[in-house]
């Protein structure tokens, strides 16, 4: 049975508190792993919530800032330490190409396993074609060269029951007419309709520009910051930021079914806030308000 879920292992932004970590999100789709952003302390909230190196394999920066990207030493070690059987693949800006090598090699230990660097630069674009889904990256608006990203699942079919029974076909007749496409003239469009593949966004330091639009369309879950409170617009504006309102108003306008609003300035005491500004402006979908080590299931297609 395939999971789907968000693993979140921490929250703060620039400042890290008593109850939030620096960034980090693992991702679990079919078997996969990809972690995003990870900050300061990462290892040590994989350790705390279930997640091993074993886990990763893709390694997705958004911008090289320290709160997204501090952990990345320890991470690259601790998937060389274990060695990690499998490939892994970091995909980040490639403006910052020189703080990823110096990340990379921050200290002296013994590669053991195959890391690929694939960077990321102009408008972003398409990164990876996997079975299970796409990967591709748009570029967003903030002081630094950052960039969001998205997986997109490839549409499939669901087969409807009474069309079937009406032309007659049941039993094995229903796997050869999936491999096949067609069946004693009757094609998979008389008996099926398009189930569209579940789509997962996460988008981290900007200002409100296309590419949050662009990375949020449709998306079954959208992990998106929301660093400041609506009554500090000119505050997240001047810093390249967003506020729960603004990004709830992106997860409305695009259709959204649940809405993760994480990376939270050290100033507020009141996560409830959050919620508050971001229903106040007509997101109606699930939606969550994180906290470290949560686990928030992608919703189940539709």
């Amino acid at each position: 049975m395939s999971v789907r879920e968000l693993v979140v292992l921490g929250t703060a932004s620039q400042v890290p508190t008593r109850h939030r970590n620096h960034n980090g999100y693992l991702l679990r789709w079919d078997g996969e792993g990809i972690l995003f952003d990870p900050g300061e302390g990462t290892q040590r909230q994989m350790l705390r919530a279930g997640v091993a190196a074993h886990d990763l394999n893709r390694l997705c920066v958004t911008h090289f800032h320290g709160d997204h990207s501090l952990g990345l030493a320890g991470v690259i070690q601790r998937i060389n330490l274990d060695r990690v059987p499998h490939p892994v693949t970091a995909h980040y800006p490639r403006s910052g190409q020189r703080f990823f090598d110096r990340l990379r090699y921050a200290t002296a230990y013994r590669e053991s396993v195959a890391l690929a660097e694939e960077p990321v630069g102009g408008v972003g674009g398409v990164l990876a074609e996997t079975p299970s889904y796409t990967l591709d990256a748009r570029r967003l608006s903030h002081p630094v060269e950052s960039y969001g990203y998205r997986l997109v699942e490839p549409d499939g079919r669901r087969m409807l029951p009474g069309l079937l029974a009406e032309h007659g076909i049941s039993g094995p007749d229903v796997g050869i007419l999936q491999r096949d496409g067609s069946l004693r003239g009757v094609t998979l469009d008389d008996v099926s309709e398009v189930r569209r593949g579940q789509r997962f966004a996460f988008v981290m330091d900007t200002r409100l520009c296309d590419g949050v639009s662009e990375l949020a369309e449709g998306c079954d879950m959208l992990v998106i910051e929301s660093t400041f409170l609506d009554g500090d617009h000119q505050l997240a504006a001047d810093h390249g930021h967003l506020t729960a309102g603004q990004a709830a108003r992106v997860a409305a306008e695009g259709g959204v079914r649940h809405l993760v609003l994480t990376h939270f300035s050290q100033r507020y005491s009141d996560p409830e806030e959050f919620e508050r500004q971001a229903r106040a402006v007509g997101f109606t979908g699930e939606l969550t308000v994180a906290r470290d080590l949560d686990r928030v299931q992608v919703p189940k297609r539709i």
